[in-house]
């Protein structure tokens, strides 16, 4: 049985729907606890248009999209406030156009507050949940080779994001490291980017992960005089799960045990060019899930294919396509929870409802 220390994961995570109207617009959650955002990527549904990235360390009105590699775009008159249960928008049509259909989905992590972090050689600031495993770094890149950056968890992280807030010149992109980049677990120096469909790349001297820093290069995620922002995340049993699966290439796919029925799963194949993939329980309320989004990629959802059942203790793949299930793919994936398969005092959760 997988036993967790967080018994109700909506009061680190939630997804909301809504629907825009154009002018202000207050989203509030729904979960079992209030849940004060402190990182919102959200995306529209119903049509093209691009994925927005807020977060109360940056600020309101500073948006970033992971579909590009473009620079921070600030005053966006997007998400005005973050709330104690949701968060506000105006009438900018990236995240709040007249009768579309969004999605945001929010973590949280220190209620805005952040400190100074000397534990690299960079200082950055942050704003960590420990509880969560989540913290939020900005920085700032200096000249020399490799750098360390401070972020906050306690404990060494399994996933981190990085994108340069101003001009990175030729390395605007996502970097994302995962711990278990490769079917032989080697991470060395491999990356992938969020923005796009590639495959992993090797990008020397960025790979090293401690409990107290991630490494970072000059040349790349350090650059001299750029800000950066980036994002940590930690595995916490019953509430989170950052790993690997080989796919079978069979319709009747591989089951990715989680120890929680998932709320949310983002998905990336490592080892060919395939697109990002994003599922999650709140954008159809029953399995199969069909209802992609992609990460990398403005389209709209697309609901023509079945793809994954999301179970009471993980996931179940349900087709064979090569985005996630090609039979002896490398994939990677980062897991949230609705709730935890097993409470604390030992109550089991249900399986989500199958229609057909």
């Amino acid at each position: 049985m997988a036993y967790t220390s967080i018994d109700d994961p909506s009061a680190y995570f939630q997804i909301a729907l809504y629907t825009g109207n154009a002018g202000f617009n207050t989203i509030t959650n729904d979960g079992n606890s209030d849940l004060a955002p402190d990182f919102i990527w959200g995306k529209c549904r119903s049509t093209t248009k691009t994925h927005f990235w807020y977060d109360t360390t940056r600020g309101a009105e500073k948006r970033l999209e992971s579909d590009n590699t473009g620079a921070e775009d600030t005053g966006t008159n997007g998400i005005l406030n973050f709330y104690t249960d949701g968060f506000r928008t105006a009438s900018g049509n990236t995240e709040n156009d007249n009768g579309e259909s969004y999605v945001a989905w929010q973590w949280k992590a220190n209620g805005g507050t952040t400190s100074s972090n000397t534990d690299g050689d960079i200082t950055s600031t942050v704003q960590a949940n420990t509880t969560a495993g989540f913290s939020i770094m900005t920085y700032t890149g200096t000249t020399g080779d490799v750098h360390t950056i401070g972020h906050g968890l306690g404990v060494t992280p399994q996933a981190w994001i990085v994108k340069a807030r101003g001009d990175g010149g030729d390395f605007d992109d996502w970097f994302f490291w995962h711990h278990q980049m490769a079917a032989s677990n080697i991470i060395d120096n491999r990356m992938l980017f969020l923005n796009t469909t590639a495959a992993l790349a090797t990008y020397t001297g960025i790979n090293a992960v401690t409990s107290s820093t991630i490494r970072v290069k000059s040349s790349t995620t350090a650059q001299n005089g750029v800000t950066f922002v980036a994002y940590a995340f930690a595995e916490k049993q019953g509430y989170s799960k950052i790993g690997k699966y080989i796919g079978n290439g069979n319709a009747d796919g591989q089951f990715v045990y989680t120890g929680f029925k998932p709320a949310f799963v983002l998905i990336k194949r490592s080892d060919a060019t395939n697109n990002w993939l994003i599922y999650d329980h709140k954008r159809s309320g029953y399995n199969p899930k069909q209802d992609k989004l992609y990460p990398d990629d403005t389209s709209a959802e697309d609901a023509s294919t079945t793809s994954v059942d999301l179970l009471s203790n993980g996931f179940k793949l349900r087709a064979s396509s090569a985005s996630q299930n090609a039979a002896g793919g490398d994939y990677i994936y980062m897991a949230f929870a609705e709730n935890p398969f097993v409470t604390s005092g030992g109550a089991p959760t249900t399986a989500r409802a199958i229609t057909g």
